[in-house]
């Protein structure tokens, strides 16, 4: 008994190395020596996670809730769990199926069949073990095997860049409120000054120094201020909601900050090596696994050409009397090998293969084109930080000296000393930079989240809380606290 079972493990344990699919040899990608516009080096602040990059507690508690109850995360992570689930279901074709059996038959043959003085009636009883092994002879369960891991790798590390997209268009969506937020904080202050305006012109044209003219261009001035604020709230609103929508909330309003925090904001920004972008990215990661996967599935098509070879066994104990199952005799096996062969498939098995094989070849080029796009994403990333740093700069000087220009016709118009068109003109440029200003600091801040983003930072850290989520219902109107997604990192 135990000698041809003992012949089949062997022979499956040595045939199964047999393995009839290309081996693996990722292509080689080509490299900048250096990002355009940064110098190499080993640190980069795309190694620090989200909590370290945003320190403003009112982003942190957006990025928090988005993390556990946003809906993308969350159908991401159920679809990890279903490729967990068959990566399983895959992988257990290359162990054999056993089961216990139990069995009580009853038969009753014709009487004119029964020879003379026999019983017509008969019984038998049943129980054992069963096997079935498709022997994997080639590889084929092998290689199924290894392309279910790889799509599960792939699976999670593309849960991981949606965190990633999703700290990032929270970060983007904060600093697009706040940049509304600042202009319509100026056009309100800019309404009241322009008001203050028209009083004096008003007064003016009273005491017969000013003209009408004057004063109809004072108060054209107010209705433009005045024209920009509800279009403001309205955007403002629409912001907020869009927000609520990205941390898996009803529309309502945002706790937030202000830009005002933000304008200083002259950080040094190491980008790293290339080399790391390879390493960090999870989209990089995401189609390298799926060309592992791909290759992999051309071992599986081509085992298929190949002889398979199953076993089926079986073990256990018949008696026709219940009671005599287990008594010395009653012992009962048997051991079925069976080979088979394909002869005709009409080029089937054959086209399967150079499937396999043309989606390896798409799955190499995908892999190169996201390296490729990478390493742009990140050249062009570097210098929008660069200029619109350098943009900002000049700005907000720029609004400074308009500023002081605004200070200074008021003066000479209060003086007699010039028309009221001066101060008009200065004062319509001074409200322009003073949005222009705002619109730049803005550009700035996103430049650094995308930034950000592109070198593959933002996933880190951001596990455990989008467990949360799957775990939990998410609950609506819950706001956190300011800093408490910082005091749990």
């Amino acid at each position: 008994m135990n000698n041809p079972l003992r012949i089949a493990l062997l022979g499956s344990v040595l045939l199964t190395s047999c393995m009839v699919g290309p081996r693996f040899d990722p292509p080689v990608p080509i490299e900048p020596e250096a990002f355009r516009g940064a110098e190499n080096t080993e640190e980069s602040f795309a190694d620090l996670a989200w909590f370290e990059v945003f320190r403003d507690p009112s982003l942190q508690g957006l990025i928090r809730t988005a993390l556990r109850n946003n809906y993308d995360v969350r159908i991401a992570a159920e679809r990890v769990i279903e490729a967990r689930a068959r990566y399983t279901v895959i992988n257990s074709g290359r162990y054999p199926d056993v089961d216990a059996f139990g069995v009580q038959q009853w038969d009753r043959v014709s009487r004119d069949r029964a020879p003379a003085g026999v019983d017509r009636n008969s019984q038998l009883t049943s129980i054992g073990l069963g096997l079935s092994w498709d022997l994997d002879f080639w590889g084929r369960y092998a290689s199924a095997s290894d392309a279910a891991r790889a799509e599960l790798l792939a699976t999670e590390f593309a849960r991981a860049a949606i965190l990633q997209s999703l700290v990032a268009d929270v970060a983007l969506a904060y600093f697009q409120l706040l940049e509304l937020d600042s202009e319509l904080a100026i056009a309100q202050g800019t309404l009241g000054s322009r008001n203050k305006s028209v009083e004096l012109v008003s007064a003016r044209l009273r005491e017969g120094l000013a003209n009408k003219v004057e004063l109809r261009q004072a108060q054209q001035l107010v209705l433009i201020a005045a024209s920009l604020v509800p279009i403001l709230e309205q955007a403002i609103e629409r912001q907020e909601n869009f927000i609520r929508l990205l941390i898996g909330d009803l529309p309502g309003p945002v706790q937030r900050s202000e830009l005002g925090q933000y304008k200083e904001n002259l950080i040094e920004i190491p980008a790293g090596l290339p080399s790391q972008v390879l390493e960090r990215r999870p989209d990089i990661q995401v189609a390298e696994l799926k060309l592992i996967a791909a290759n992999a599935r051309i071992g599986e098509a081509k085992a298929l050409l190949y002889p398979s070879v199953s076993l089926t066994a079986s073990g256990g104990a018949a008696s026709e009397q219940l009671g005599d199952l287990l008594r010395p005799g009653s012992g009962t096996w048997s051991l079925v090998p069976s080979i088979s062969l394909p002869i005709f498939n009409a080029g089937r098995l054959e086209a399967n293969v150079e499937v396999t094989e043309s989606l390896q070849r798409q799955a190499a080029l995908q892999y190169l084109s996201t390296l490729q796009r990478a390493f742009r994403e990140v050249a062009d990333a570097l210098i929008d930080h660069t200029k619109s740093h350098e943009a900002r700069q000049l700005i907000q000087i720029t609004e400074e000296t308009l500023a002081d220009q605004v200070r200074l016709s008021r003066m000479r118009y209060r003086g007699g000393v010039t028309a009221y068109f001066e101060v008009l003109d200065s004062e319509r440029e001074h409200f322009d930079s003073e949005l222009a200003l705002a619109q730049a600091i803005r550009d700035e801040l996103t430049s650094t989240v995308r930034l950000y983003r592109a070198l593959g930072g933002g996933w880190q850290g951001t596990a455990e809380l989008a467990a949360e989520g799957v775990q939990e219902v998410p609950v609506l109107n819950e706001t956190p606290e300011p800093g408490e997604a910082q005091a749990d990192a």
